[in-house]
């Protein structure tokens, strides 16, 4: 299935992946887009273009030759547009390499971010909640299909490295041209994150020449500048894109008051793009990204004080001073070879990451017993290479190999008190404990797929890959065989059947006992110091699903998955620090069904979403330190519900569009996310709505063009608890986000 978004005003359309006999159709749609010519929601029938099949004149001749062939004749005589369909051929050859045949596919373009609350402003999180089976959770994060993490985020097709979780949120929704959520039974050159493969693809093309400066705040305090400026200039195309933000609501509020208190963020990002034709087979790509944010954590106002510290005076809950710093930068370097039968991208790449947490000495000692200061920071290199090759006429091979190295460094110096047997304080005296532990972990994969056009409309792409995780902690391997068929019932309809088997290796995080044993006998100590290392979840998954277009504008799309595994993973925030932990279950399953809809007329697109999931785990094996031993007794019996298993979830809007305006009315549904004693109660369903309008004013000269838009997110102003702060590890209560308006004005020339 794929969501595509017409630049007409039509929302998400869900369609099956289809044999590439179909795939001219998104060579045409991609070349609208870029062109600006007008592009009707159809069926992206597969993610690999193929002119070669409904033009059998083109074969032999070059990728730009085939492109110019398949635009308007009125383009030949435009250098720009001349330019535009050599970029139009690279990205389809592109598309070519890493096709989603058989998975599920749900993308998001312009139009339909702009109708994002916030538009370009808002979240990147905030594009991924409007797509079928995300779930919404604190801290920004986001849950596919019952998975707490396990995305892979990819720019332009080439791999990010995964960086430290964390609330910041680095990628910055104005880079996008588009955004493609890829889940269920992935093709086989996709490995090690399975929940979902989030594919950006960046502003490139004729998108590139326009330079912008945006001025968006409201509510909160909010104030948010940013720039876009790019453009292309003979063989190169450049875009970079800056922003500042900075309000008082850096993190969800623990209380249902309308103004958290001590919660000021202010985060900075960059990212840069630049490419080089070296002919028209040839590109040379750099993608780089800045990112450095600021937290203060929000605090409770009337706290109980727990202990009692020397000089200490009189203290109060909300004046608690913690903070968090978190930084990302990364670097990728991307070489593109278009050839009649072979494709193939080579891509190196290096990250760093750090979060730095900064506690208030004296008042966490009061009312928590331990202030921690905590430097965790990872470094990544690695290179990917994959590559498509057109074997015979009805079988497209296609192979790749995935190499990477992670360091991990965590130090902490950790202020605590002793206790005696009964947990009794014996002093009031902080003493310190300082510790430095670091992880190495190296991942690597190959893998080998084949497209078999079996009949008519009848496409099997099977494959086998081969993966390996060593570390520190853990070494395994595994072969993991993928499977998927897709049946075209006509032109209109499409079924898909897939299975996959899946190996998906923990973070480079793991605190070994000797570290634990440091703080036996303190206000610090865990009830068992057993530290078990988390092992690679192994999984098997299955996905069935239909997808239907109506002549008269409506699509719908149903889809339905079960994931059974051993060492299911998962992640737990277990102190006042939001650097997330990695722990497993022995055994746990999930399942569920999604469904789609979209309809558009003229100006008019709506969009719906709804989505089922339900999971069980048992057994925590891995981590057990973390946990109180009344709980680890009890879910190693029983089958428990995954903390971040939303229930049920709905997304739906509605956008008009008319010369030179838009408005919108956007709509989320949310239910079940656990709590209580071992995840056996659930939170409170929420709806919430927002609305929006955009004017754009031309012909302003000497201006481009101005922009003015209103967004008012929480329309009824609900106030709703998304934690309570209970629930296998969740440590905090939040609380979503009241009523709020925002004004943004853009300024194009």
């Amino acid at each position: 299935m794929q969501f595509v978004y017409s630049r007409n005003g039509a929302g998400l359309l869900p369609v099956m992946a289809r044999p590439a006999s179909w795939t001219s159709c998104t060579a045409l749609a991609l070349w609208c887009a870029l062109s600006g010519a007008p592009l009707h929601a159809q069926a992206a029938t597969s993610p690999l273009p193929d002119p070669d099949k409904k033009n059998v004149h083109l074969k032999g001749k070059s990728a730009e030759q085939r492109a110019k062939a398949q635009a308007p004749k009125e383009a030949e005589a435009s250098p720009k547009v001349e330019a535009v369909t050599v970029h139009a051929a690279f990205n389809s050859a592109r598309a070519r390499i890493a096709p989603n045949l058989g998975a599920v596919a749900y993308r998001m373009g312009q139009a339909q971010i702009s109708t994002t609350p916030g538009g370009e402003n808002a979240a990147f999180n905030q594009v991924l909640l409007r797509m079928p089976g995300v779930v919404m959770d604190s801290f920004g994060e986001e849950h596919v299909r019952g998975e707490h993490g396990g995305l892979t985020y990819r720019i332009n097709g080439v791999l990010l490295p995964e960086g430290l979780n964390g609330f910041g949120q680095e990628l910055d929704t104005r880079i996008i041209d588009s955004v493609t959520l890829m889940t269920g039974t992935l093709p086989a050159q996709f490995g090690f994150r399975t929940a979902g493969i989030v594919d950006v693809t960046a502003k490139s093309g004729n998108s590139l020449n326009n330079r912008e400066i945006s001025l968006y705040g409201g509510s909160y305090n909010s104030f948010n500048p940013s720039f876009q400026v790019g453009g292309t200039k003979g063989k190169w195309e450049y875009f970079v894109t800056g922003s500042f933000n900075r309000n008082n609501i850096g993190i969800e509020n623990p209380t249902p008051a309308f103004r958290a208190t001590h919660d000021v963020t202010e985060q900075g990002k960059a990212f840069g793009y630049a490419s080089y034709h070296f002919d028209d087979t040839s590109r040379l790509s750099l993608l780089t990204s800045i990112s450095n944010a600021n937290f203060e954590i929000p605090n409770a106002a009337g706290l109980p004080k727990l202990y009692d510290i020397h000089g200490a005076g009189d203290v109060k809950s909300q004046d608690v001073d913690d903070k968090q710093n978190e930084q990302n930068y990364y670097v990728v370097l991307s070489y593109q070879k278009t050839g009649n039968k072979l494709n193939y991208q080579i891509s190196p790449y290096f990250r760093y990451g750090a979060i730095n947490y900064t506690p208030d000495p004296v008042r966490d000692m009061v009312f928590q017993g331990v202030a921690e200061k905590e430097n965790n920071n990872f470094t990544t290199g690695g290179l990917q290479f994959d590559a498509s090759y057109d074997a015979f006429k009805a079988h497209t091979i296609r192979f790749g190999v995935l190499g990477q190295y992670t360091s991990e460094k965590l130090w902490t110096r950790t202020d605590v008190l002793p206790v005696d047997e009964d947990g009794m304080q014996t002093s009031t005296h902080p003493v310190s404990i300082q510790d430095n532990t670091g992880n190495w972990a190296a991942e690597a994969g190959a893998y080998l797929q084949d497209e078999w056009k079996l009949l008519k409309g009848v496409t099997l792409n099977y494959g086998v890959r081969y993966d390996r995780f060593e570390s520190s902690f853990d070494r395994e391997g595994q072969a993991s065989p993928r499977a998927n068929l897709v049946w075209e019932v006509d032109p209109s309809t499409t079924v898909h059947f897939g299975y996959s088997r899946y190996f998906a290796p923990p973070t480079a995080q793991y605190i070994g006992q000797s570290t634990l044993m440091k703080f036996a006998g303190t206000t610090n100590s865990p009830e068992n110091f057993n530290g078990t290392a988390t092992k690679v979840e192994r999984s098997n998954y299955f996905d069935i699903g239909l997808s239907h277009r109506f002549p008269q504008g409506l699509s719908i799309t149903v889809d339905g998955f079960y994931k059974q595994a051993k060492n299911l993973g998962d992640l737990g925030q277990f102190g006042r620090a939001v650097i997330l932990t990695p722990f497993s279950y022995r055994t746990g399953k999930v399942y569920g069904a999604e469904f789609g809809g979209n309809y558009h007329y003229k100006g008019l697109a709506v969009f719906g979403n709804f989505s089922f999931v339900n999971t069980a785990a048992k057994d925590v094996n891995s981590a057990q330190y973390q946990f109180p031993a009344d709980e680890l007794a009890y879910i190693k019996n029983h089958a428990i519900k995954l903390d971040h298993e939303g229930e049920f979830t709905s997304s739906a809007g509605v956008s008009y569009g008319w010369t030179g305006n838009k408005a919108y009315v956007d709509f989320q549904y949310g239910y079940g996310l656990r709590s209580g004693f071992a995840n056996t109660e659930k939170q409170p369903s929420y709806h919430i709505i927002n609305i929006g309008y955009e004017h754009t004013f031309k012909r302003l000269r000497p201006l481009k063009g101005l922009k003015l838009r209103v967004d008012v997110m929480n329309l009824f102003d609900e106030r709703y608890q998304i934690r309570n702060g209970s629930g296998l590890g969740v440590f905090m209560a939040q609380y979503g986000q009241r009523r709020a308006g925002y004004l943004t004005t853009v300024i194009q020339f």
